[in-house]
């Protein structure tokens, strides 16, 4: 019944996650389009710039909702209701700590902003708006928002999903709709981003007192409870450097590009970002829901269980990950100048590297079984990954431009990520030897390969069609895709038992639907 309710709920996660992500990814797109034409690519790349910037102030959150994430499961399996109460209010007392942190750490980094900014010709107040108005967001979440962990350690994150990204919509409609018809639009662009912050952080505080009545938080009893749960402190110091890490692989490149170019450059690489952020969007939409029935599997403590999921989520993130990287490969040069015209293409190499990336980030499957089993003590492996990514992008973006920024980027994801972390899992999660892993590795790369080579050269012979119009380029996509999915999804189901096996999964849990 355990594992009944796991696929239920992981399905529905995966159902409203994907609604929202045909919807929003369509507004990012359309939204982007307006800020380019209405407001300049510069006024975007300060934008962005102002984003990472947050992201930054953020690493001062230390990992603590991972720690709370993996401390919960347990408790939440066994309806242990004190537990969670008590853990979640040691989240809030430590995050109205962080919450001061970051506000003393911003008002210091914005006395650096007429030299951060000195590039730019653009009025400080552009710099001075977003950033203030982006930090208030984010500190919402650091006072308001952080019981959502609740919902998403309980297999329920479709709900925050409802609040976030249905307010998410809104605002984004909103948006457009300032720039396209009111002067001054990026004030107002401004606005309506702080508003809708409170709006959604009501709405999903609301979902939380009907869902857990019973969720008391008392912030002045978290120094004391502290002490009841010194995994939380333990967790949250080695998650710390693994969070730096993140920051370096998803924040810093922006930052590097801006000190080595401009911000149009910024923002043309952010247009390419948008698109590959939509697909590691549609990814995390698929599989993020899953994360937390791995934890309650996990604290079920059955191996042979975890071990027969664990290769059937490896071979479907390897799967996934090359169907996609086909998609981005034949058609996004022509979506670029279809969207947004010719002069915002980057070159074919630096497509290449970024399909690269792609495929790594997408196939690190390893790390919801890493998070379940609270695997964070590999502190070094962070460190390393943090300063190979910044180090060898600075370098070798010195010698090679963006080309080389992305290069230091591919390098520690391949050797801290697809290396090494799937060996940590194997050595202290399964105590089993890495062979195995390597071999599948091996075999599904092969099998990529050869669906790659086919695919291209058989699209190429039989249609080769030029989209020279959004319906010749839906055209387009529909016969790459059919091509690459049929050649793919053959060779995988034809030498692959664990494919096949999470396919029946999914069969069976729709017809038991019916």
């Amino acid at each position: 019944m355990a594992g009944s309710s796991r696929a239920v709920r992981s399905i529905k996660n995966v159902q409203i996650a994907l609604c929202f992500y045909v919807v929003n990814l369509a507004l990012q797109f359309f939204s982007r389009k307006v800020f380019l034409n209405y407001l300049g690519a510069e006024v975007l790349g300060l934008n962005s710039t102002a984003q990472n910037l947050i992201g930054f102030l953020n690493l001062a959150e230390l990992g603590i909702g991972s720690a709370i994430a993996f401390t919960l499961y347990k408790p939440i399996y066994e309806r242990d209701i004190q537990s969670i109460n008590e853990i979640v209010t040691i989240q809030g007392w430590f995050y109205r700590k962080v919450a001061g942190i970051i506000i003393i750490a911003a008002c210091i980094l914005m006395y650096f902003f007429p030299m951060i900014f000195a590039k730019t010709q653009l009025s400080l107040w552009y710099a001075y708006g977003s950033f203030i108005v982006l930090l208030i967001s984010a500190l919402l979440s650091y006072y308001v928002n952080y019981k959502q962990i609740v919902l998403v350690a309980d297999q329920k994150e479709y709900k925050v999903t409802l609040c976030v990204q249905g307010g998410k919509v809104l605002k984004v409609i909103l948006q457009i709709i300032a720039i396209l018809f009111l002067a001054n639009g990026y004030f107002f662009w401004l606005v309506i981003e702080l508003l809708m912050s409170f709006v959604i952080a009501y709405f999903l505080n609301l979902t939380i007192r009907k869902e857990y009545p019973w969720l008391v938080i008392s912030i002045v009893e978290g120094k004391r409870l502290n002490k009841k749960y010194p995994q939380i402190i333990q967790k949250t110091k080695q998650l710390f450097i693994h969070q730096l890490s993140a920051f370096a692989l998803s924040q810093t490149s922006p930052l590097i590009i801006f000190a080595y170019a401009s911000l149009t450059l910024v923002a043309i690489y952010g247009n390419y970002m948008l698109i590959i952020s939509g697909i590691l969007l549609l990814v995390k939409s698929l599989f993020k829901g899953m994360s937390a029935g791995i934890g309650s599997l996990v604290a079920e403590a059955n191996k042979s269980k975890i071990k027969s999921f664990y290769w059937e989520c490896i071979a479907i993130h390897f799967w996934t990950a090359s169907v996609l990287c086909f998609g981005l490969l034949m058609l996004t040069r022509s979506f670029i100048i279809l969207w947004i015209g010719e002069e915002y293409v980057l070159s074919q190499s630096t497509l290449y590297l970024l399909l690269i990336y792609t495929f790594l980030v997408i196939t690190r499957a390893s790390d919801y079984f890493i998070s379940a089993y609270g695997l964070f003590q590999d502190v070094w492996a962070a460190l390393v990954e943090a300063i190979l990514n910044i180090g060898c992008s600075i370098l070798f973006g010195f010698y090679w431009g963006l080309n080389g920024i992305i290069s230091g980027v591919i390098l520690s994801l391949f050797l801290v990520i697809f290396c090494w972390k799937p060996y940590f899992l194997f050595k202290y999660g399964f105590r089993e030897s890495i062979k195995e892993y390597v071999l599948k590795c091996v075999k599904y790369i092969l099998l990529i390969s050869v669906s790659f080579i086919f695919s291209y050269y058989s699209y190429h012979y039989f249609f080769s069609i030029e989209a020279s119009h959004f319906v010749w380029w839906i055209i387009k996509m529909c016969l790459c895709m059919g091509i690459y999915i049929t050649i793919s999804i053959s060779l995988f189901l034809l030498f692959d038992l664990n494919l096949r096996y999470f396919f029946s999964r999914i069969i069976l849990f729709f017809r038991r639907k019916k």
